[in-house]
């Protein structure tokens, strides 16, 4: 059997990605690596990235530099600067195909209006797409439908309104914000959950030295 360690240090290794504004300031930033332990390291690293790239032509395809012995791939789209950085030993075409799928996943995200104010206003799903392509610095996925179909997945599941949901996912919102509802009005409470026929309810109790104290709520549960 292969030694884990083995296969860790074989897999493709992505150290950060960076989406920053025209002027280098941050949009979304993600670090999978301690090269920059600290805050102003990282900063210090986005500004000479930014100043290393930003008289370059990479509008209509992907370019490449190398810095501080990082390889750093890089796009830009109206006012918005896509980078990924690996090591100086790492496969440029991987660190382009995650580039790549990274930049395709937003435009589907965004359709296709990929600018700052568009990406601002939708930081959560960006941060969720980061989340999708890489996990501590593995590459998980690079296929930008896949990524931006989980992202829409999580988004419904979490805010969209009830008319646009399933049965299923309009229950789960419901319920996440009941207990939600339930935990703020009733701090200390211990919330818990149990069926009654088709119906699913929501307590929340809390002991107190003379009785319990408990606050109840019901939902349809699906039959």
């Amino acid at each position: 059997m292969a030694n884990f360690g083995t296969y860790q240090e074989s897999c493709p290794s992505i150290k950060n990605i960076l989406l920053l504004d025209s002027e280098g300031k941050r949009v979304a930033i993600k670090y999978y690596s301690d090269d920059w332990p600290t805050l102003n390291a990282k900063l210090a690293f986005e500004k000479s990235v930014f100043t290393k790239t930003q008289k370059t032509n990479a509008r209509t395809e992907a370019e490449i530099a190398m810095l501080d012995n990082n390889i750093i791939v890089y796009k830009f789209v109206q006012d918005l600067h896509f980078f990924v950085t690996g090591g100086d030993d790492e496969n440029e075409l991987i660190l382009s195909t995650v580039l790549q799928g990274f930049f395709d996943a937003v435009a589907l995200l965004l359709r296709s209006n990929v600018d700052k104010r568009e990406a601002l206003e939708n930081l959560d799903l960006i941060l969720l797409c980061l989340d999708e392509i890489v996990d501590g610095g593995m590459v998980l996925e690079t296929d930008a439908h896949v990524i931006a179909g989980k992202v829409a997945s999580h988004s419904m599941d979490a805010g969209a309104p009830l008319s646009e949901q399933t049965i299923s996912q309009a229950l789960a919102t419901a319920r996440e914000h009941l207990t939600r509802s339930l935990l703020k009005a009733a701090g200390g409470f211990h919330v818990f959950a149990f069926h009654y026929g088709y119906r699913l309810f929501f307590a929340a109790s809390r002991p107190t030295h003379t009785q319990q104290v408990i606050v109840c709520a019901g939902l349809w549960n699906s039959v």
